[in-house]
């Protein structure tokens, strides 16, 4: 099978093409500034914006599968209707595509949400998301749109290089204790991804861990696996901050779980694993 990885150069897509490659499948990545330094893959730029390169990639590569762990931000041409060309290239090449998308959709309002819950964005990341959401599914019914959270795992993500930072003083901030999510570590989500595409399973999912912590609870956490001073982290409220954004956003995972051989650890057991 060949397998084509949007923004392989990223956290995510990395794990993803080490998985799709140790699995043997053909694989390929793109990437918007620089290539990975996987080279087992072939390596694409892709502009998201640009619906003719996007159909050109698809050509060159012919891929059975294509997951999408692109990152955009809050830029609506890439994160709102970058998913979408890429959709319609994948249904017109007859590739099964994998859309991963966030809990950010969700305003936070009901703290607990299942797949059928409807997203409420309160944020311009949020909104994106939850337009490409809708636009996926609309021009490739068949696609899988998997919502997460907080991605951890090896010390390179976003949040962890923020505990270390702060734990040694070399950086402004603090980790909030009334900003809670379900962390799930990247090596779980990459293979739930793979394993859902492998069931073509269509519609929406929702991959996160089974833990709802805060996010100084969760630098807690790796402070102690990493052998860090916990107490040196420090705490505020974002409801007290002028972040906007959800503060309390739990993604409920469990029937998606059901039908998945990958366990979606919970922060407490991935934090205390050396993985």
């Amino acid at each position: 099978m060949t397998v084509l990885i949007i923004g392989g150069s990223g956290f995510l897509g990395a794990e993803l093409i080490r998985q799709a490659v140790a699995a043997g499948h053909t694989t390929a990545a793109t990437y918007a500034t620089r290539p990975g330094r996987t080279a087992e893959v072939a390596w694409h730029a892709l502009d998201l914006r640009k619906a003719a390169r996007v159909d050109a990639v698809m050509a060159e590569v012919g891929p059975h599968l294509v997951v999408n762990a692109s990152s955009g931000g809050a830029d609506w041409a890439v994160t709102a209707e970058g998913p979408v060309r890429l959709a319609k290239a994948a249904a017109k090449y007859g590739a099964r595509l994998v859309h991963v998308s966030s809990d950010a959709v969700f305003s936070g309002t009901r703290v607990h949400y299942d797949e059928s819950c409807l997203p409420d964005p309160v944020t311009p990341y949020g909104a994106a998301k939850a337009a490409a959401e809708t636009g996926v599914l609309f021009v490739h019914p068949e696609a899988t749109v998997a919502r997460t959270s907080l991605i951890i795992g090896y010390g390179r993500s976003v949040h962890e290089r923020a505990v270390h930072e702060l734990a040694a003083g070399a950086r402004d901030g603090a980790l909030f204790t009334d900003d809670i999510r379900c962390p799930v570590h990247v090596v779980d989500l990459a293979a739930a991804l793979l394993e859902l595409a492998s069931h073509g399973k269509a519609g929406i999912h929702h991959l996160a861990g089974s833990d709802a912590v805060s996010r100084h609870e969760l630098g807690t956490l790796i402070a102690r696996r990493d052998g860090l001073d916990a107490s040196r982290l420090p705490t505020g409220l974002r409801a007290d901050s002028a972040l906007l954004g959800a503060l309390d956003v739990r993604l409920d995972s469990e029937a998606t779980q059901r039908n998945l051989s990958t366990v979606l650890r919970g922060a407490h057991r991935f934090c205390a694993a050396t993985a």
